[in-house]
């Protein structure tokens, strides 16, 4: 029943095999603060089958690559690993929403020229501030969050964009809900969330299901980030948002205890 239940959500999760960079990372983007002893990761490292070795070279080459720093056996996210620990804590807490007043937000693209990197690097930042591309270099949302938000993907923006605020569109809410692919988005959270809700109430704990539960907890993170956070005009009353939210919340506090019980 076990298998049955986890396909359900097996093109969501992907593949189950884990670089040592990408356990490593993941797990101190997920530890309650931004840093573990290198014997805690070294730990969370042979659940996936990684060496001691293995994990020690892989960690000291995300040193030199700036994205941790080392510090007395002690390891702490930096760079933009630290950025993406802050969006994934915004992600996981009760969506931060301003009251409506029915304008919008808009990101246009200024250059002339642009790199296929700067390209790619646009598109991220736009999407990891939930505007969606209403035409090619075009990027809109309704103007109802933070305009400070996430300042290193804000100055993506910039560099490459004239940015407005408090503009006037008279776009079809229609047309928002298609641009936005609630509907799409809506199914796969229900999916998560029932994912997320029968791991809570497995007990079996083999080496297996630490991959399985670290690579759904990846999956929820990262839905939830696509959470596109509009305005209630335009969401159904049904929205699973704030439910994948608990969902998550609730699986991360039991994820986290059965890794403290592995670990001793």
């Amino acid at each position: 029943m076990s298998d049955e239940r986890r396909s359900r959500v097996a093109d969501l999760i992907g593949d189950l095999s884990f670089s040592a960079r990408s356990v490593l990372a993941t797990a101190l983007l997920g530890a309650d603060e931004p840093h573990l002893t290198v014997g805690e990761l070294v730990a969370m490292a042979s659940l996936f089958g990684i060496s001691d070795g293995a994990a020690r070279t892989c960690l000291w080459r995300m040193v030199s690559n700036g994205e941790l720093t080392s510090d007395d056996g002690t390891y702490t996210l930096a760079g933009g690993l630290l950025e993406r620990r802050q969006r994934v804590d915004a992600a996981s807490r009760d969506a931060d929403i301003r009251s409506w007043d029915g304008t919008w937000e808009l990101a246009v693209v200024s250059l002339d020229r642009r790199s296929a990197a700067d390209r790619l690097a646009l598109r991220k930042a736009a999407t990891g501030l939930h505007l969606v591309e209403l035409r090619q270099g075009v990027w809109i949302r309704p103007d109802n969050l933070d305009r400070d938000r996430s300042p290193v993907l804000r100055a993506v923006l910039d560099r490459q964009c004239v940015h407005f605020h408090d503009a006037a569109t008279d776009i079809p809410a229609e047309t928002v809900r298609s641009l936005f692919s609630l509907q799409h988005w809506a199914v796969d959270a229900r999916r998560i969330i029932r994912a997320l809700c029968d791991e809570i109430e497995t007990e079996a704990v083999a080496t297996d299901d630490f991959a399985y539960w670290f690579a759904l907890s990846v999956a929820a993170v990262r839905h939830l980030q696509l959470d596109p956070l509009l305005p209630a005009e335009f969401v159904p009353r049904d929205w699973p948002g704030q439910d994948l939210r608990s969902a998550y919340r609730r699986f991360d506090e039991v994820y986290k205890q059965r890794l403290s019980t592995a670990f001793r």
